[in-house]
C-alpha cells in the first residue's frame, strides 16, 4: 500500500499540471454550449426546433466524463508500455475500421464512418487516430537514425499512408486528411533528410493534380472551386454553398458580444452542434466568445509543442507531435470551414463539437501526452 501511495505521489509530482487545466476549461465551455442548445432553438418554416435534445446532451456529458477518466488512466501508464502493446491495439482498431464495410456500417451523406451496435454507435476512425499515433511513433523511434535508408523510409511511408487509403475507401476524406497531416508532421520530426523533404515539396503539384483528376469526386471539386468564385457562390447559395453561406451569416450575426440565448433572433445552418459549432458560438457569444475559444485552443496546441520539446525520448516526442498535429489540423480546418477559407470537409472541433467517440478519444490522446510528461525518468513510473 505504501509503495502504491509513493507511485501516486511521484506521478502527481511529475505530471503536467497546466495541460489538464486547459482541457478541463475547454470541456466546461463545451458543456455550457451544449446545454444552451437544449434550452434554445431556431425558428424555421416548420416551426420551433431545438438544436439538440436532452438525451444528446447527456451523452455528451457521459462522453466527457469517460474521456477524462480514460485520459487519467492512460496518463498513469508508462507510454513505453503503451508502445510495446501496439500489437494488441493495432489489430483491434483495424478490425473496427473494417467492420464499416459490413451491415454494421452507417452511411451518412456520402461516407460510411459510424458503426451501429444497436445499443451504441461509435466512430472507429477516432479510435484509429489514437492507435496510429502510438504505432507510427513506435515504428519511427525503432528505425531511429536509419530513417533515411530507402528501405526503412519506404516502410514508414507505407505505415503512414495505409490508414489514409483505408479511410478513403469509406469516402471519409476529412478523416483521411487528418491522418495524412499527422503522418507528415511526425515524419518531419523523425530526422528525415532535407533531400527527401525537398523532393516531397516538389512533388506536391503532381500529387495535387493526380488527386484532382483521379481521387476527388465532383462534389469535392465543387467545394474547392466555389470558394474562389463569387458567381458560383451566388448561384449555389441555396444548394452546394448553402451550408457555408448560412454559416457565415450565423457567425457574423453575433457581432461583438453575441445575441445571447434569445432564439427569436437566431439564424440557422446545418450541423450547428458539430461541424459548424464555431458559427453557433459566434452567434450566441459573439467575437469575444470566439476569441476566448481560439485562445484556449492556441494555448492547448502550444502546450502540446512544449511537452514535445521537453520529452526525454524520441518516442515521447513523436507521440506528442502526433497529438499536436491531430488537434491543430482539426482546429484549423473546422474554423476555416466556418470562415469560408477552406472547403467543407466535415471534421469536428476538438473538445467542443458534439460526438461521443471524438470527445473520449481526444481526452485519451491528451492522456498519452501527460504520460510522456509524467514518466520522464525510467525509475519513476506507475503500472510499468
Amino acid at each position: 500500500m505504501k509503495t502504491v501511495l509513493n507511485y501516486v505521489r511521484d506521478y502527481f509530482k511529475h505530471v503536467d499540471k497546466i495541460l489538464p487545466l486547459i482541457c478541463l476549461a475547454l470541456t466546461a465551455f463545451d458543456l455550457f454550449i451544449m446545454y444552451s442548445m437544449t434550452q434554445t432553438g431556431y425558428v424555421s418554416r416548420g416551426g420551433f426546433v431545438t438544436f439538440i435534445d436532452e438525451g444528446t446532451f447527456r451523452t455528451q456529458v457521459i462522453a466527457s466524463v469517460l474521456g477524462i477518466v480514460a485520459g487519467i488512466i492512460i496518463s498513469a501508464i508508462d507510454y513505453r508500455f503503451l508502445s510495446k502493446a501496439w500489437f494488441v491495439m493495432a489489430p483491434a482498431a483495424i478490425i473496427l475500421q473494417l467492420l464499416l464495410f459490413t451491415p454494421l456500417g452507417i452511411q451518412r451523406d456520402d461516407d460510411v464512418a459510424w458503426l451501429d451496435f444497436g445499443f451504441i454507435t461509435i466512430q472507429p476512425s477516432e479510435i484509429l487516430k489514437f492507435v496510429f499515433i502510438i504505432t507510427l511513433a513506435t515504428h519511427i523511434s525503432k528505425v531511429g537514425e536509419n530513417i533515411n535508408s530507402p528501405k526503412h523510409l519506404l516502410l514508414v511511408c507505407i505505415h503512414g499512408l495505409a490508414p489514409v487509403a483505408l479511410i478513403m475507401l469509406q469516402k471519409d476524406a476529412g478523416s483521411a486528411l487528418v491522418f495524412l497531416f499527422i503522418f507528415i508532421c511526425m515524419l518531419f520530426m523523425s530526422g528525415i533528410s532535407w533531400k527527401y523533404l525537398l523532393a516531397g515539396i516538389a512533388s506536391i503539384p503532381l500529387v495535387g493534380l493526380l488527386a484532382w483528376n483521379f481521387l476527388m469526386e465532383d462534389h469535392h471539386k465543387t467545394r474547392f472551386l466555389i470558394l474562389f468564385n463569387k458567381d458560383m457562390q451566388e448561384a449555389e447559395k441555396l444548394d452546394k454553398f448553402y451550408q457555408q453561406y448560412n454559416g457565415t451569416i450565423v457567425l457574423g450575426s453575433g457581432q461583438l458580444s453575441g445575441l445571447g440565448f434569445d432564439q427569436e433572433s437566431y439564424h440557422y445552418t446545418s450541423e450547428l452542434s458539430n461541424d459548424f459549432i464555431f458559427a453557433y458560438i459566434g452567434m450566441t457569444l459573439g467575437f469575444i466568445g470566439c476569441m476566448a475559444l481560439v485562445i484556449m485552443l492556441a494555448l492547448l496546441c502550444l502546450k502540446l509543442l512544449s511537452n514535445a520539446s521537453g520529452a526525454q525520448t524520441n518516442l515521447g516526442k513523436l507521440m506528442c507531435i502526433g497529438v499536436f498535429a491531430m488537434i491543430f489540423f482539426h482546429c484549423v480546418i473546422n474554423i476555416g470551414v466556418v470562415l469560408c477559407v477552406v472547403p467543407v470537409i466535415g471534421i469536428p472541433l476538438p473538445f467542443i463539437s458534439r460526438g461521443g467517440t471524438a470527445v473520449i478519444m481526444v481526452n485519451a490522446c491528451i492522456g498519452l501526452v501527460l504520460s510522456v510528461s509524467a514518466h520522464k525518468e525510467k525509475e519513476k513510473h506507475m503500472f510499468y
